[in-house]
Order: structure tokens, then C-alpha cells, then sequence
């Protein structure tokens, strides 16, 4: 079942050059968690306030659980959407403890059925024994799962969250996006989860829509996104791609480092630019190789090498913590990907 559906949203703001959102189309179902990645002022927040209803669209739609809330002639205000909201900042009252902050989205239901509401979701965030205190007395992660448990008390029909851990610090940060998943999961909840960055896109999405100036670039699963990029864009900003220049010549594509062995429905001689990650390429020492080693960056688990072929292109590659070589060290680089690259002609038209 479909919770939430776009079509053809439109919105630009007075004095802007270009739509902060153009003409975005897209389809949500029940209990599925959709990342709404891209990098800032790509028009991710201001989608997430189009679909709150606190922003209003030039044109489009907006279909809430089957019901218009956005059209030329409709407009639904925020309050009576049946959304819940996390923001970036928290957004806890400071002057209410743990309990009433929660309990605040429940006004007007009897104080008995407010409890049981509350203590269901104290417990279900493991804030059960801080029910008492007050946000001042908390840690960030602990801050992050109230706001979480205030947006999901009144079990609305979507959770809109914007950047909701951007706050914390990156160890505090990976801890706290596994338990918030889990918790969205176990409510059974329907979500739009924006965030700029990629790893986080990647773990919290059932499915990533990528936006890049107003424009949504692609939307499918983590998988689809990372391994199979849509655009030139995409390949880039999920995984920090190199584009290794190429040409089409029967059995696959020459590059700088040797053939692909890889077919594509391309004419022969055709230009390319093939999508390699750090871990598509390996290299050996050699002497008279094809390219230079001019930086190294120790990673912990790995080295990441960032490497200058003989043309002046740079790409990168990992190796084992263990194999540590000077910056200078000529090698031969080569393609050791054991799957499908993606391939763009013209740096755009996808394979």
C-alpha cells in the first residue's frame, strides 16, 4: 500500500535563479524507510517542509494515505496532516522532563491512555528510567531518542526527519542511527530520513532518492544506487567514484591501465568514462608502471593510495594496512573489479 505519493512538485523560492525543487516525482510505500540524500542546497529540506505542509508548492501533488493534501486547490495545513516531525536541533521544550515532552503530541487524550502511550514509547527508546529528567540533564543520544519517541507517540502515518543526528559525534552518531532504526522498524513506520551524508543514506534507506539542484537523479535500493548509478552525478556522490577515461573496442574498453573486460552496447571507438571506486583497482611495484604513487593516507583497516597516471589522471586505490609505500613509488595500476563498472558516454548517457 501506498502511504505517500509526489507528483510533479514545483517550488522556487522569491529572487532564486533556479527551482529548489523541479518537478520531483515519487511514491512511498507502508512501513518503508526512503533516504532523501544529496549534498546542501540540493533541495532535500525543502521537500521535507513541502510534504510537512510548511512550505507550499508552486504546482504538484501531494497524496497522503490515499487522501489529496497538496493540489492547485488543495492545501492541507501542517497540524492536520497526521505527520510526525524530528528535527535536526531536537526542537525538546527544556522547560518539560522526558515524560511530558513525549506526552506532548498526546494533548486531549485522557490522562490514563497518555500514560500507557508514554511508557510504551520510554520503553521502546530505553528512556524508561530518565522518564524524570529534563533535556539539560541529557546526553545527545538520549536527546535524539525523545524527539524520536515525541514524533512517534501519536502514531502518525509518516515521520519526517531532517539530518536528526548531524549534532552528534561520529562514534556517538553510528550508535545512535542503529538504534534509531531499529526502533522505526519495530513501530512499523513510514519514513523520509534526509540526510547529505552517504553512509548514512546507504544503512538508514530501504530505498535512497539521490536530489541534486532540485532534481531527483535517481531513486532505488542502497544497492541499485552504489553498484548501478543512473547518472554521472550519482556515481560520483555515492562512493566518491574516479571516471577513468576509456574507448570501446570489440571484447570491451581500453583504458590508461588496460582493457575491460566488459561488453556494452556501444559502436566501436566509441568515448567513454568508466565509474571505478578505490577497491575496482589494485596495483603492483613496477618500475617502468603506468602511473605514480603521490600520496597515501592510512585508514586504519586499509591505505587508501591516490595515484597519478602517466596522462596527469588521478585515481585511487586500497590495500592492506600492512602494505605501506613511499609517496613516489612507480607501479602498475590495473582494473580488479569483480563486477559490472558503469559506463557513461558524453559523461552523462548511462550504459
Amino acid at each position: 500500500m501506498t502511504t505517500l505519493e509526489v507528483r510533479n512538485l514545483v517550488k522556487q523560492f522569491p529572487g532564486s535563479t533556479h527551482s529548489a525543487v523541479n518537478d520531483v516525482s515519487f511514491e512511498l510505500s507502508d512501513e518503508e524507510i526512503l533516504a532523501l540524500v544529496g549534498p546542501s542546497g540540493c533541495g532535500k529540506t525543502t521537500m521535507l517542509r513541502l510534504i510537512a505542509g510548511l512550505e507550499r508548492p508552486d504546482s504538484g501533488l501531494i497524496h497522503l494515505n490515499d487522501k489529496v493534501v497538496v493540489s492547485d486547490s488543495v492545501f492541507v495545513p501542517a497540524e492536520k496532516r497526521g505527520v510526525g516531525m524530528v528535527f535536526q536541533d531536537h526542537a525538546l521544550f527544556p522547560h518539560l522532563t522526558v515524560f511530558d515532552n513525549i506526552a506532548f503530541g498526546l494533548r486531549g487524550k485522557k490522562q490514563s491512555e497518555v500514560r500507557t502511550m508514554v511508557g510504551e514509547m520510554l520503553h521502546l527508546v530505553g528512556l524508561l528510567p530518565l522518564s524524570k529528567r529534563y533535556p539539560h540533564e541529557l546526553s545527545g543520544g538520549e536527546r535524539q531518542r525523545v524527539a524520536l519517541a515525541r514524533a512517534l507517540a501519536p502514531r502518525p502515518v509518516l515521520v519526517l526527519m531532517d539530518e536528526p543526528l548531524s549534532s552528534l559525534d561520529a562514534d556517538l552518531r553510528t550508535e545512535v542511527r542503529e538504534h534509531v532504526r531499529q526502533i522505526l522498524k519495530s513501530m512499523r513506520a513510514t519514513v523520509v530520513f534526509v540526510t547529505h551524508d552517504q553512509d548514512e543514506a546507504l544503512y538508514m534507506g530501504d530505498r535512497l532518492a539521490v536530489l541534486q539542484k532540485g532534481h531527483l537523479e535517481q531513486i532505488g535500493t542502497p544497492e541499485e544506487i552504489f553498484h548501478d548509478s543512473d547518472t554521472h552525478f550519482v556515481a560520483e556522490f555515492m562512493g566518491d567514484s574516479d571516471f577513468l577515461k576509456g574507448r570501446v573496442v570489440s571484447g570491451g574498453i581500453i583504458t590508461q591501465i588496460g582493457l575491460l573486460n566488459q561488453e556494452v552496447d556501444l559502436p566501436i571507438d566509441t568515448p567513454v568514462e568508466i565509474a571505478v571506486r578505490a577497491d575496482d583497482i589494485d596495483f603492483e611495484i613496477n618500475g617502468s608502471g603506468n602511473c605514480l604513487i603521490i600520496e597515501r593516507f592510512f585508514r586504519g583497516a586499509f591505505n587508501l593510495y591516490r595515484l597519478r597516471l602517466d596522462t596527469g589522471q588521478i585515481i585511487h586505490a586500497i590495500n592492506p594496512h600492512t602494505k605501506i609505500l613511499p609517496v613516489g613509488t612507480r607501479v602498475q595500476a590495473y582494473i580488479s573489479a569483480e563486477h559490472e563498472l558503469t559506463i557513461f558516454r558524453d559523461q552523462e548517457l548511462p550504459r
